[in-house]
């Protein structure tokens, strides 16, 4: 149970970065391996809740592509795509469908230091027509080759760290953005997540950790 100084401030280091106002909505992203793909592009950005709507099966389990990072994200899934973007949109977020229309811009034309909300398709199909008229705008990532489009996780990272490029270039994960109880709610349960378990069963409040980490009792 005991947590090393290092592990600790590691963890820190990671939440302090995380941009709360930066998301992913994956529609009818079936496979696995891009799923967890895309959830590992999202730790590497610092993303912090995913939302996912899967309609077609059972929601896919996480594979190895995402090499635990699955541990590091709040994954939200949702029961239909008007529920998942009408509950971005109550937080202020505006929402940019990767697909191609004439009315899509060049996804690099969009300003991600706003509260935004990248999202993605079904591998074979792409957004669906309902949730193309439901977000804010469409957006494209330019192909000069013969095929004309990318595989969803690979899109998800060209555009996630566009989207990080320009938020570092604002200073935006130099300071946490997490208010300071969900700050110490998470770290805590990144850093004792079994212990948390029995404090959220038990009904009882988190006990507050010490410089190092340490429980302080």
């Amino acid at each position: 149970m005991n947590l090393l100084p290092r592990r600790y401030h590691r963890i820190k280091q990671v939440l302090e970065k995380r941009q709360p106002d930066l998301t992913v909505l994956t529609e009818d992203v079936h496979k696995p391996h891009n799923l967890s793909a895309i959830i590992r592009t999202c730790d590497a950005v610092g993303i912090l809740d995913v939302h996912s709507i899967n309609t077609t099966d059972e929601f896919p389990t996480f594979s190895q592509v995402s090499q635990g990072s699955d541990k590091w994200i709040f994954l939200h899934t949702h029961p239909d795509i008007k529920t998942a973007i009408n509950h971005l949109k109550r937080q202020k977020f505006k929402i940019y469908a990767a697909h191609f229309t004439d009315k899509s811009l060049d996804y690099r034309d969009i300003d991600y230091t706003q509260p935004t909300a990248i999202l993605l398709g079904a591998e074979k199909w792409g957004v669906s027509k309902q949730a193309a008229n439901l977000v804010d705008g469409h957006i494209i990532i330019p192909m000069l080759g013969m095929v004309q489009s990318l595989n969803v996780s690979v899109a998800a990272a060209v555009i996630l760290f566009e989207a990080q490029r320009q938020r570092l270039a604002k200073k935006m994960y130099d300071t946490s953005r997490l208010d300071s109880d969900k700050y110490q709610k998470i770290l805590f349960e990144w850093s004792y997540p079994n212990l948390a378990i029995r404090y959220q069963q038990k009904g009882e409040k988190y006990p507050s950790l010490g410089e190092n980490g340490e429980i302080i009792v």
